[in-house]
């Protein structure tokens, strides 16, 4: 095998997808004859049950390729037995690497390929993406489809409802013009590495129940000095099931992103996490349409967001002096979960927390960024602040939450001239006031 295919198998032993299956420790290695210049098709998933042979990659259309391999493909097979005994170990690296840290594994700059943390809205699962090597994006009959210009690089999600993962993970072993390097089962994952036609490849799986979903990388050799790193790390990162109850991972900007925001007018006007609606293709306000964002405090995680057109709402009592701290430290937060984590639902609801000095305690629910926070005698205290890129440890332990303070509220809605109610609140009444907003990103 060409040498460089195994560089790819080197760089995961440093990483793994954070609360993703770990994968088999005993790998099936074999290496594959060399074969003249291929100009097979390239495949995608596509079918459910494909005929026999046949991968569930069907075929995308083929870029140009030379018109034999390279002089030291086979050179490089030859090579003595220290260099085949690093490729050995090099595979056998790849099929430990979903149980250690993904972040390991980017070991290339992530700003030059456009590196970010995704979730797919199609395959609900999650993944890094190099956004500026594939910037072609498009939606396949089982998942999600990223490519570059002319296509040397390829990456596609798939799901599939129905499904036997051992009899999935021999069908794509046997895939017509795929030779395997290395491969390696578990109950609920799989992994496979290799090469098709003149591409590198590398097959990523996790299952639950009858559900599969997965990630398929394909390369062309010749891009294989950056690539070899970036399918690693694609594939290191890959999360067919994430919890939708754990802290986001550092870097993760989700395609549907849900908070909390405030109605501060009743004629359209809301404060909202300037981080949720950040880079937003649309913002929506669930019941009462669109909404554009018209200004921005970063560095108090503050937006204003519009809704044109809304009449009648009840705006929150945001008035009051709350610097008084012999009342204690005691919040009750006021905000939207989630409907990932309530069933669907858009229910606004509330939870106890405390204000220490290194934040808000216990974080709250996912979908509580922006919610409102009272203190012990119902006054309005502040906004809650979700900060995505501090979490505990790889597997999401915890994420910081921070409370932005009424004052800082106030001046920035003084600022854009907008004057808030200063009436008392209270939880029952603030309630009327807190929506849910959403984000969707390209």
């Amino acid at each position: 095998m060409h040498v460089r295919v195994a560089i790819i198998i080197g760089g995961l032993v440093a990483a793994g997808a954070a609360g993703a299956p770990a994968l088999a420790k005993d790998a099936h290695v074999r290496k594959p004859a060399l074969t003249a210049a291929a100009r097979g098709a390239v495949h995608r998933i596509a079918v459910k049950r494909p005929a026999a042979g046949r991968s569930r990659l069907a075929a995308l259309p083929p870029t140009a390729a030379p018109a034999a391999e390279p002089a030291e493909h086979g050179r490089h097979r030859k090579g003595g037995k220290a260099t085949q005994k690093r490729n050995k170990d090099k595979d056998t690296d790849i099929l430990a690497a979903p149980d250690r840290d993904p972040a390991a594994v980017v070991n290339f700059s992530a700003e030059a390929v456009g590196w970010r943390l995704i979730e797919d809205s199609v395959s609900g699962a999650r993944l890094g993406l190099p956004e500026k090597l594939v910037p072609r994006g498009g939606v396949s009959r089982t998942g999600s489809r990223w490519a570059s210009a002319q296509g040397q690089i390829q990456i596609e999600t798939f799901r599939l409802t129905e499904a036997v993962l051992p009899a999935l993970f021999e069908e794509e072993k046997k895939a017509a013009h795929r030779q395997i390097t290395s491969s390696a089962l578990k109950p609920d994952s799989f992994v496979i590495v290799g090469v098709q036609g003149l591409k590198n490849f590398v097959v990523r799986a996790d299952a639950h129940g009858s559900e599969v979903r997965g990630v398929t990388v394909l390369y062309d050799q010749a891009t294989e000095g950056i690539m070899d790193r970036v399918a690693t790390a694609v594939a290191a990162s890959f999360a067919g099931f994430p919890d939708p109850n754990a802290a986001p991972l550092p870097g993760l900007r989700r395609t549907v992103e849900y908070g909390t925001a405030i109605a501060v007018t009743n004629d359209g006007d809301l404060i909202a996490p300037a981080r949720l609606t950040d880079e937003c293709q649309a913002i929506t306000v669930p019941g009462l349409g669109h909404a554009e964002r018209v200004a921005g405090d970063p560095a108090n995680d503050l937006a204003l967001i519009r809704l044109y057109g809304a009449r009648n709402l009840i705006p929150a009592a945001l008035g009051g002096d709350n610097s008084d701290s012999s009342q204690g430290n005691d919040l009750t937060l006021v905000g939207v979960v989630d409907p990932l984590a309530q069933g669907g639902a858009g229910a606004v609801s509330r939870a106890a927390a405390s204000r220490t000095a290194q934040g808000i305690t216990p974080p709250p629910k996912p979908g509580f960024s922006g919610a409102a926070a009272l203190d012990v005698r119902g006054r309005f205290a502040g906004v809650v602040s979700v900060n995505p890129s501090i979490v505990a440890g790889s597997g999401g332990a915890g994420q910081a939450a921070t409370l932005v303070p009424a004052e800082a509220i106030r001046a920035f809605l003084q600022e854009h001239h907008i004057t808030p109610a200063t009436a008392p609140a209270g939880a029952s009444a603030l309630e009327q006031s807190v929506v849910r907003v959403i984000c969707v990103r390209k």
